[in-house]
């Protein structure tokens, strides 16, 4: 007796579980992007754009050329020392670095006041929201 060749069933693609992932999907982002609301029309933002920048009190300033000046004179680094009055936080101090000052020189001055006492330094700069 011989047994007829069975026929295989052709498996059908899972379309369907790919459809329920793209809608659970949809649905999820729907729901998330809803949850902020948006912002009040009523509100303007504050512009940054036009404040006037203003040298920090007791900062050092760090030229482009690699002069350093405190309260507009040319100081030395390596022989500094903040006056007594000035330090509202003993052993910090704030500096101000032109953008075209080689970073080899900045560390150059902070290693210095380093040396002279500074325990933290802080460089001030500029950000930019655009």
């Amino acid at each position: 007796m011989r047994r007829g060749a069975t026929r295989s069933r052709p498996k059908g693609e899972p379309t369907i579980a790919l459809i329920n992932v793209v809608f659970l999907m949809l649905v999820f982002f729907l729901v998330a992007g809803s949850l902020t609301p948006p912002l009040d029309p009523e509100i303007s933002l504050v512009a940054l754009d036009e404040l006037e920048g203003r040298q920090p009190p007791n900062a050092l300033m760090l030229h482009a050329d690699g002069t350093v000046t405190w309260r507009g004179e040319t100081i030395d680094p390596a022989h500094f020392t903040l006056p007594d009055d000035a330090q509202d936080r003993p052993g910090h101090l704030r500096l101000i670095p032109d953008r075209d000052l080689p970073a080899a020189r900045l560390m150059e001055i902070a290693a210095a006041l380093q040396s002279v006492g500074a325990e933290e330094l802080f460089i001030v700069t500029e950000r930019g929201l655009k």
